[in-house]
Order: structure tokens, then sequence, then C-alpha cells
């Protein structure tokens, strides 16, 4: 036997275990291809997702939509209303008015019609006093505004406003001497003070309130 066919001989069977180990790998690179995710299904569920999100997003602004129109149409009927409240607060108060207005009307044209005869002047003052009379009576007793009166009263600066003053040695406090115009309260609040001219004394007693401003007209 020769040399070289020693070699080759020994050769043979080192060339074996490589393609063993070959064949043992082949399974393992199979077996890794199958275990990779399936893209299909998983792109398919993907778009599935996000099909909802769109439809819950679309369902949300809808939704926005409508009750953001529906305050937008309650804010508007609500400052309707404000208004409204606000033009008419004083519409029963001026229905009273309007048939006293209509008694003043009758009385001025029977005054032009009897041209201001002596004994028709009468008739008219009278009928004018009790126009007067009854509109006070519905503003007292349906809205609470009384009208006050004020003279021989003490002065109060809370209800009376000194337009003029005179002295006298005969009282011992300042004392409204006469009504210029009458004072009013609406539910016993006093709303307009009645502008009045008061006595007062030569030398205020100890004690007394102090008097009306000295710097008032006419003092």
């Amino acid at each position: 036997m020769s040399t070289e066919q020693y070699h080759d001989e020994n050769q043979e069977p080192e060339q074996a275990p490589s393609e063993a180990q070959d064949a043992d790998q082949l399974p393992e690179e199979e077996g890794s291809v199958q275990e990779e995710p399936n893209e299909p299904a998983a792109t398919s569920s993907l778009e599935e997702k996000l099909k909802d999100l769109q439809g819950q997003h679309a369902e949300l602004r809808d939704q926005y939509l409508r009750k953001a129109a529906e305050f937008e149409n309650f804010r508007k009927r609500i400052n309707r209303e404000k208004q409204e409240a606000i033009d008419f607060a004083n519409q029963s108060l001026l229905l009273d008015l309007i048939p006293i207005i209509d008694d003043f009307e009758r009385a001025i044209k029977a005054a032009d019609a009897s041209q201001q005869a002596e004994a028709d002047f009468t008739v008219l003052y009278e009928g004018i006093s009790m126009i007067e009379k009854r509109l006070s009576a519905q503003l007292e007793h349906k809205w609470g505004l009384k009208r006050y009166d004020s003279s021989g009263e003490p002065f109060d600066p809370n209800r009376h406003e000194a337009i003029m003053m005179e002295k006298s040695p005969d009282i011992p406090e300042p004392v409204v001497q006469e009504d210029f115009i009458k004072g009013y309260t609406l539910k016993d609040r006093v709303i307009r003070s009645a502008k009045v001219k008061v006595l007062m004394p030569e030398q205020p007693a100890p004690g007394v309130a102090p008097s009306p401003d000295e710097s008032v007209p006419g003092a």
C-alpha cells in the first residue's frame, strides 16, 4: 500500500462528523422559520383596532357637537328671558297707572269743554283731587309705596332734607315747620327724603341731636 492511499483512507472518517453536524443543524433552522409571527394576521388585527378607535372618535365628536349646540341654545334662551324680565319688570305697575292716566285725560277734556267756568272749576278740582288720592292708595296698598308727612315732627336727617331754616326761641330742638316736597318710603325704607323747612332753637339744649347743615340756602 502506497503512502497516498494511506492518507486518503485516514481523511475520510474526518469528513463524516462535519456532515452529521450539518444534518443536526438543519432541523433547528427549519424550526426557527416556523416560529416567526404571522404578519398578515397581525396587520388585520391592527386595522380592526384602528377602525374601532376611529368609530369611537367619530361618535364622541358627534356627542360633543350636539352638547355644544344644546349649550349655545340654552345660553341664548337664558339671555333672552333675562332681557325680557328686565324689559317687562314694571309691566304690572304700568298697567295699574294706565287707568289713572285715563282719569286725568277725562278731567282735562272736561275742563276744556267747560271753558274754566267758576262752578266747573270746583268740579275739576275735586275730580283731580280724587284721582290723586286713588293713585296714592293704589301705590301704597299694592306696591308698598307710601308718602309721609313731616310737618311738626322732630327733624331727622335720615328722613328730611333741610332746604330752609329759621330760628325760634319757642322750641328746644329742631322741628320741621313745613313740607315743601313730600317724602316717600318703599316697604318702610326711605327712598326719597322730604324737602322741608326747619325751625331751629336759638340755643340747642344739651344732648340734643346736631342741627341741620348751617350752609343750607335760606338759613
